[in-house]
Protein backbone atom coordinates (compact mmCIF):
# COMPACT_ATOMS: atom_id res chain seq x y z
CA UNK A 1 0.00 0.00 0.00
CA UNK A 2 2.80 2.22 0.42
CA UNK A 3 4.57 1.45 -3.36
CA UNK A 4 2.05 4.21 -5.20
CA UNK A 5 3.53 6.81 -2.08
CA UNK A 6 7.30 6.44 -3.75
CA UNK A 7 5.74 7.20 -6.90
CA UNK A 8 4.13 10.22 -5.71
CA UNK A 9 7.17 11.61 -3.98
CA UNK A 10 9.43 10.91 -7.01
CA UNK A 11 7.27 12.47 -9.04
CA UNK A 12 7.83 15.74 -6.58
CA UNK A 13 11.80 15.33 -6.34
CA UNK A 14 12.34 13.08 -3.85
CA UNK A 15 14.94 10.46 -4.22
CA UNK A 16 13.20 6.54 -4.21
CA UNK A 17 15.91 5.23 -1.87
CA UNK A 18 15.41 7.86 1.00
CA UNK A 19 11.77 7.19 0.49
CA UNK A 20 11.89 3.09 0.74
CA UNK A 21 14.73 3.84 4.00
CA UNK A 22 12.33 5.81 5.29
CA UNK A 23 9.37 3.67 5.02
CA UNK A 24 10.91 0.51 6.02
CA UNK A 25 11.62 -1.54 2.97
CA UNK A 26 13.90 -2.14 0.07
CA UNK A 27 14.43 -0.30 -3.19
CA UNK A 28 14.52 -4.15 -4.18
CA UNK A 29 10.92 -4.52 -3.28
CA UNK A 30 9.79 -1.62 -4.75
CA UNK A 31 11.14 -2.07 -8.09
CA UNK A 32 9.63 -5.87 -8.33
CA UNK A 33 6.04 -4.10 -7.20
CA UNK A 34 6.69 -1.53 -10.05
CA UNK A 35 7.79 -4.09 -12.82
CA UNK A 36 4.14 -6.34 -11.63
CA UNK A 37 1.79 -4.12 -9.39
CA UNK A 38 -0.41 -6.52 -9.63
CA UNK A 39 0.09 -9.93 -8.31
CA UNK A 40 -0.96 -13.52 -9.49
CA UNK A 41 -2.22 -13.51 -6.20
CA UNK A 42 -4.13 -10.80 -6.26
CA UNK A 43 -5.95 -11.23 -9.47
CA UNK A 44 -6.72 -14.97 -8.46
CA UNK A 45 -8.61 -13.11 -4.80
CA UNK A 46 -10.07 -10.67 -7.40
CA UNK A 47 -11.61 -13.56 -9.50
CA UNK A 48 -12.56 -15.26 -6.25
CA UNK A 49 -14.77 -12.76 -5.08
CA UNK A 50 -16.36 -11.47 -7.95
CA UNK A 51 -17.66 -15.22 -7.72
CA UNK A 52 -18.28 -15.51 -4.26
CA UNK A 53 -20.16 -11.88 -5.06
CA UNK A 54 -22.41 -13.71 -7.91
CA UNK A 55 -23.08 -16.52 -5.65
CA UNK A 56 -24.14 -14.43 -2.57
CA UNK A 57 -26.20 -12.18 -5.08
CA UNK A 58 -28.09 -15.66 -6.66
CA UNK A 59 -28.64 -16.87 -3.45
CA UNK A 60 -28.32 -14.38 0.21
CA UNK A 61 -28.37 -17.31 2.30
CA UNK A 62 -25.38 -18.88 1.29
CA UNK A 63 -22.59 -18.49 4.04
CA UNK A 64 -18.36 -18.88 3.20
CA UNK A 65 -19.25 -22.86 3.40
CA UNK A 66 -22.00 -23.07 0.78
CA UNK A 67 -20.11 -20.59 -1.18
CA UNK A 68 -16.99 -22.50 -1.22
CA UNK A 69 -18.82 -25.67 -2.24
CA UNK A 70 -20.69 -23.66 -5.54
CA UNK A 71 -16.85 -22.60 -6.33
CA UNK A 72 -15.72 -25.93 -6.29
CA UNK A 73 -18.80 -26.83 -8.97
CA UNK A 74 -17.97 -24.48 -10.96
CA UNK A 75 -14.14 -25.48 -11.11
CA UNK A 76 -13.24 -22.49 -9.09
CA UNK A 77 -10.20 -24.51 -6.74
CA UNK A 78 -9.96 -22.47 -3.03
CA UNK A 79 -9.63 -23.73 0.15
CA UNK A 80 -12.40 -23.58 2.96
CA UNK A 81 -10.33 -21.20 4.70
CA UNK A 82 -9.78 -19.22 2.23
CA UNK A 83 -12.95 -18.65 1.16
CA UNK A 84 -13.93 -17.35 4.87
CA UNK A 85 -10.57 -15.20 4.68
CA UNK A 86 -12.41 -13.22 1.66
CA UNK A 87 -15.66 -13.55 2.23
CA UNK A 88 -14.90 -11.38 5.71
CA UNK A 89 -12.44 -8.98 4.08
CA UNK A 90 -15.47 -8.34 1.96
CA UNK A 91 -18.34 -8.46 3.65
CA UNK A 92 -19.94 -11.23 2.58
CA UNK A 93 -22.12 -13.32 4.93
CA UNK A 94 -25.23 -15.47 5.16
CA UNK A 95 -28.34 -13.49 5.35
CA UNK A 96 -29.27 -15.58 8.55
CA UNK A 97 -25.41 -14.94 10.15
CA UNK A 98 -25.06 -13.01 13.19
CA UNK A 99 -22.90 -9.91 12.22
CA UNK A 100 -21.12 -8.70 15.54
CA UNK A 101 -21.18 -4.78 15.50
CA UNK A 102 -23.97 -4.50 13.18
CA UNK A 103 -27.56 -3.90 13.92
CA UNK A 104 -29.57 -7.15 11.42
CA UNK A 105 -32.27 -5.01 9.37
CA UNK A 106 -34.65 -7.07 6.80
CA UNK A 107 -33.65 -6.45 2.86
CA UNK A 108 -35.54 -3.87 1.41
CA UNK A 109 -38.97 -5.37 -0.40
CA UNK A 110 -38.16 -6.20 -4.17
CA UNK A 111 -42.22 -5.81 -4.92
CA UNK A 112 -44.96 -3.83 -3.66
CA UNK A 113 -47.75 -5.98 -1.62
CA UNK A 114 -50.51 -6.38 -4.34
CA UNK A 115 -52.47 -8.42 -1.98
CA UNK A 116 -53.38 -6.27 1.17
CA UNK A 117 -54.17 -9.07 3.54
CA UNK A 118 -57.17 -9.96 0.99
CA UNK A 119 -56.37 -13.55 0.98
CA UNK A 120 -59.68 -14.35 -1.67
CA UNK A 121 -60.22 -14.91 -5.16
CA UNK A 122 -62.70 -15.49 -7.85
CA UNK A 123 -60.72 -17.76 -10.17
CA UNK A 124 -57.50 -20.42 -10.47
CA UNK A 125 -54.06 -19.24 -10.21
CA UNK A 126 -54.78 -15.50 -9.61
CA UNK A 127 -53.24 -15.30 -6.33
CA UNK A 128 -50.59 -17.59 -4.54
CA UNK A 129 -49.46 -17.58 -1.42
CA UNK A 130 -45.77 -19.25 -0.49
CA UNK A 131 -43.21 -19.36 2.49
CA UNK A 132 -41.10 -21.46 3.93
CA UNK A 133 -41.49 -23.83 7.26
CA UNK A 134 -38.68 -25.77 8.96
CA UNK A 135 -39.33 -29.09 11.47
CA UNK A 136 -36.07 -31.18 13.16
CA UNK A 137 -35.46 -34.42 13.15
CA UNK A 138 -32.71 -36.77 14.21
CA UNK A 139 -30.78 -36.14 11.18
CA UNK A 140 -31.14 -32.99 11.09
CA UNK A 141 -33.86 -30.43 9.67
CA UNK A 142 -36.14 -30.48 7.38
CA UNK A 143 -36.93 -27.10 5.38
CA UNK A 144 -40.76 -26.83 3.00
CA UNK A 145 -41.47 -24.40 0.57
CA UNK A 146 -44.96 -24.60 -0.18
CA UNK A 147 -47.54 -22.65 -2.56
CA UNK A 148 -51.23 -21.86 -1.96
CA UNK A 149 -53.81 -20.97 -4.42
CA UNK A 150 -55.91 -18.28 -2.48
CA UNK A 151 -58.95 -19.85 -4.65
CA UNK A 152 -59.02 -23.36 -3.37
CA UNK A 153 -56.68 -23.18 -0.04
CA UNK A 154 -55.09 -25.97 -2.66
CA UNK A 155 -51.15 -26.68 -2.08
CA UNK A 156 -50.53 -26.20 -5.72
CA UNK A 157 -46.16 -26.83 -5.65
CA UNK A 158 -43.89 -27.49 -3.02
CA UNK A 159 -40.35 -28.98 -2.38
CA UNK A 160 -38.34 -30.22 0.24
CA UNK A 161 -34.70 -30.36 1.52
CA UNK A 162 -32.19 -30.00 4.00
CA UNK A 163 -31.30 -26.12 3.66
CA UNK A 164 -33.49 -23.09 3.03
CA UNK A 165 -31.93 -22.18 0.66
CA UNK A 166 -33.66 -19.73 -2.40
CA UNK A 167 -33.19 -23.08 -4.51
CA UNK A 168 -35.66 -24.38 -2.63
CA UNK A 169 -38.41 -21.75 -3.19
CA UNK A 170 -37.33 -21.72 -7.11
CA UNK A 171 -38.40 -25.67 -6.63
CA UNK A 172 -41.71 -24.97 -5.41
CA UNK A 173 -42.69 -22.42 -8.16
CA UNK A 174 -41.46 -24.32 -10.69
CA UNK A 175 -43.64 -27.33 -9.50
CA UNK A 176 -46.95 -25.25 -8.93
CA UNK A 177 -46.06 -23.30 -12.44
CA UNK A 178 -45.59 -26.85 -13.94
CA UNK A 179 -48.96 -28.28 -12.16
CA UNK A 180 -51.11 -24.71 -12.86
CA UNK A 181 -49.72 -23.43 -16.45
CA UNK A 182 -50.81 -20.12 -15.26
CA UNK A 183 -52.08 -18.01 -18.04
CA UNK A 184 -48.98 -14.98 -18.03
CA UNK A 185 -49.11 -11.76 -16.65
CA UNK A 186 -52.52 -12.75 -14.65
CA UNK A 187 -51.12 -14.80 -11.51
CA UNK A 188 -49.54 -12.70 -8.13
CA UNK A 189 -46.79 -14.72 -6.07
CA UNK A 190 -47.15 -12.88 -2.66
CA UNK A 191 -44.71 -13.86 0.01
CA UNK A 192 -42.24 -12.39 2.85
CA UNK A 193 -39.46 -10.59 3.04
CA UNK A 194 -36.81 -13.77 3.16
CA UNK A 195 -33.73 -13.88 1.64
CA UNK A 196 -34.71 -16.69 -0.33
CA UNK A 197 -37.88 -14.39 -1.96
CA UNK A 198 -35.65 -11.82 -2.71
CA UNK A 199 -32.95 -13.87 -4.26
CA UNK A 200 -32.00 -13.00 -7.91
CA UNK A 201 -32.96 -17.10 -8.58
CA UNK A 202 -36.49 -16.38 -7.23
CA UNK A 203 -37.03 -13.35 -8.95
CA UNK A 204 -35.65 -14.27 -12.40
CA UNK A 205 -38.54 -17.47 -12.31
CA UNK A 206 -41.05 -14.64 -11.63
CA UNK A 207 -40.26 -12.52 -14.87
CA UNK A 208 -39.71 -15.74 -17.07
CA UNK A 209 -43.09 -17.18 -16.30
CA UNK A 210 -44.17 -13.62 -16.42
CA UNK A 211 -45.12 -13.92 -12.90
CA UNK A 212 -46.42 -10.94 -10.60
CA UNK A 213 -44.37 -10.66 -7.55
CA UNK A 214 -46.01 -9.57 -4.12
CA UNK A 215 -44.72 -8.57 -0.67
CA UNK A 216 -45.68 -8.32 2.91
CA UNK A 217 -44.40 -5.81 5.40
CA UNK A 218 -41.46 -6.94 8.05
CA UNK A 219 -42.69 -8.95 11.03
CA UNK A 220 -46.08 -8.62 10.02
CA UNK A 221 -47.18 -12.36 10.27
CA UNK A 222 -51.15 -10.87 8.84
CA UNK A 223 -49.39 -10.27 5.87
CA UNK A 224 -49.35 -13.85 5.20
CA UNK A 225 -52.20 -15.22 7.30
CA UNK A 226 -53.62 -17.55 5.06
CA UNK A 227 -49.92 -19.56 4.33
CA UNK A 228 -49.25 -19.19 8.31
CA UNK A 229 -52.38 -21.01 8.75
CA UNK A 230 -51.79 -23.67 6.58
CA UNK A 231 -48.48 -24.56 8.08
CA UNK A 232 -50.38 -24.30 11.64
CA UNK A 233 -52.73 -27.29 10.48
CA UNK A 234 -49.69 -29.12 9.00
CA UNK A 235 -47.47 -28.37 12.90
CA UNK A 236 -50.75 -30.05 14.52
CA UNK A 237 -51.50 -32.93 12.34
CA UNK A 238 -47.76 -34.23 11.15
CA UNK A 239 -44.84 -32.43 12.72
CA UNK A 240 -46.31 -32.56 16.42
CA UNK A 241 -48.03 -35.72 16.16
CA UNK A 242 -44.27 -37.73 17.22
CA UNK A 243 -40.48 -37.69 16.94
CA UNK A 244 -39.22 -38.41 13.37
CA UNK A 245 -35.95 -40.10 13.04
CA UNK A 246 -35.00 -38.99 8.97
CA UNK A 247 -35.64 -36.32 6.80
CA UNK A 248 -36.66 -38.93 4.20
CA UNK A 249 -39.42 -40.17 7.00
CA UNK A 250 -40.94 -37.07 7.52
CA UNK A 251 -40.64 -36.07 3.98
CA UNK A 252 -42.78 -39.24 2.88
CA UNK A 253 -45.78 -38.14 5.93
CA UNK A 254 -45.68 -34.63 4.72
CA UNK A 255 -46.23 -35.58 1.15
CA UNK A 256 -49.08 -38.29 2.18
CA UNK A 257 -50.79 -35.49 4.50
CA UNK A 258 -50.75 -33.09 1.71
CA UNK A 259 -52.44 -35.37 -1.09
CA UNK A 260 -54.41 -37.49 0.46
CA UNK A 261 -55.70 -36.03 3.84
CA UNK A 262 -55.27 -32.43 3.07
CA UNK A 263 -56.43 -32.29 -0.63
CA UNK A 264 -58.97 -34.93 -0.73
CA UNK A 265 -60.53 -35.10 2.68
CA UNK A 266 -59.85 -32.47 4.56
CA UNK A 267 -63.46 -30.53 4.11
CA UNK A 268 -63.31 -26.42 4.83
CA UNK A 269 -66.31 -24.05 5.61
CA UNK A 270 -64.61 -21.20 3.73
CA UNK A 271 -65.05 -23.38 0.86
CA UNK A 272 -68.76 -24.76 1.17
CA UNK A 273 -67.82 -27.76 3.41
CA UNK A 274 -65.60 -29.03 0.43
CA UNK A 275 -62.32 -30.29 0.23
CA UNK A 276 -59.73 -27.97 -1.99
CA UNK A 277 -59.72 -30.88 -4.91
CA UNK A 278 -64.04 -31.21 -4.82
CA UNK A 279 -63.98 -27.20 -4.96
CA UNK A 280 -61.85 -27.11 -7.97
CA UNK A 281 -63.74 -29.13 -9.78
CA UNK A 282 -67.29 -28.03 -8.93
CA UNK A 283 -67.08 -24.12 -9.34
CA UNK A 284 -65.23 -23.82 -12.33
CA UNK A 285 -67.47 -26.06 -13.95
CA UNK A 286 -70.61 -24.39 -12.43
CA UNK A 287 -69.28 -21.15 -13.71
CA UNK A 288 -68.71 -22.03 -17.12
CA UNK A 289 -71.98 -23.91 -17.59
Amino acid sequence: MMYPLVVELADEGVAVSMTCRVLGFSRQAFYKWQASPCSERDWDDAILINAALDIHRDDPAFGYRFIADELERRGIVASENRVWRLCSQERIWSAHAKKRGLSRRAGPPVHDDLVQRDFTATEPNRVWLTDITEHPTLEGKLYLAAIKDCFSNRIVGYSMGPRMTASLAVGALRNAIALRDPEPGCTIVHSDRGSQFRSNAFVSTLAEHHLTGSMGKVGACGDNAAMESFFSLLQKNVLDTRRWDTREELRLAIVSWIERTYHRRRRQRGLGRLTPIEYEMIYPTAAAA
